[in-house]
């Protein structure tokens, strides 16, 4: 089978299996809250972000209310996330550069948004596919593992990985398929065990049965 034929029975499959797809987390219609949990979410389960940020937005719900509080205040309600003063920092870094650089709201572009410190191009793509409806590929570590085992990606530079999977995968996918890739890769295509035997994909999957 060629490549775009099992990238197509691929994507098919995944549809099948993960219908329903979303971002795991929590996302309303402030898109300084998913800047927030994105950065947070860094070496942090997103369970545990969306419980966080549940505390913090109820006291503090807008960027100028982050500037008010300060980093020490902030740090204390976003301890249990890991790298509580370096995140705290950051997030009010971005608020303050939301006001200072871009008139109190957060910009458009992956090159804008990666202006602020603790936002890479995965959270830069996050934030334009799901807040602005801009095509992006997210690449996580759920996406590399899983991507590459199923021969779509090689390598493990996330850059070459969103430009690998941009060539061969329809636009409108893009943003859904990191999604069905992180719900994959928790569910069967685990980083150290993973479920070939249970596995849908594994009839289009090389690495299938192959030890980790």
């Amino acid at each position: 089978m060629r490549k775009k034929e099992r990238t197509e029975a691929i994507l098919r499959r995944l549809h099948e299996l993960y219908p329903e797809t979303q971002c795991t987390l929590d996302i309303d219609d402030n898109v300084f809250h998913l800047v927030v949990r994105a950065v947070l979410s860094a070496q942090c389960t997103d369970v545990r972000v969306n419980e966080v940020t549940k505390v913090l937005f109820e006291k503090y719900p807008e960027y100028t209310d982050f500037l008010s509080a300060g980093e020490e205040e902030i740090g204390r309600i976003i301890k249990p996330c890991g790298f509580w003063k370096a995140k705290s920092h950051y997030l009010y870094e971005i608020a303050r550069m939301m006001r200072d650089d871009f008139g109190g709201e957060i910009p458009k572009t992956q090159d804008e948004l990666m202006r602020f410190p603790g936002v890479g191009r995965k959270v830069a793509n996050l934030i334009v596919s799901e807040m602005f409806g801009i095509p992006a590929v997210v690449v996580d570590t759920h996406c590399m593992r899983v991507s590459g085992r199923l021969g779509l990606s090689s390598g493990k530079d996330p850059a070459v990985i969103e430009k690998e999977l941009m060539k061969i995968l329809p636009e409108e996918e893009w943003a859904a398929f990191g999604h069905r890739m992180v719900d994959h890769g928790r569910a069967v295509c685990t980083a150290r065990s993973p479920k070939c035997g249970d596995c849908a994909l594994s009839e289009y999957c090389p690495s299938s049965g192959k030890k980790v």
